[in-house]
């Protein structure tokens, strides 16, 4: 195999099944354990709702090195 710095395109047959995947019904590989279950059904308090939303701000708004385009 060469490694190439052109960008390649998918071919047809490729694409055709990436589109399949996509369109496949995706489930987990297991059911969720009664304590995953017991925690999904808790409430989040205000305070760490608070939290949540304040660093969701400060990562969209990350600056400088190890930032992704």
């Amino acid at each position: 195999m060469t490694e190439s710095t052109q960008p390649t395109r998918p071919s047809a047959e490729t694409r055709e099944a990436e589109h399949a995947e996509a369109q496949a019904k995706h489930e987990a590989d297991r059911a969720p354990t009664p304590q995953e279950e017991a925690v999904e059904a808790q409430e989040v308090g205000r305070e760490v709702a608070e939290h949540e939303e304040e660093m969701l701000k400060r990562g969209a708004n990350q600056q400088g090195e190890g930032r992704l385009p």
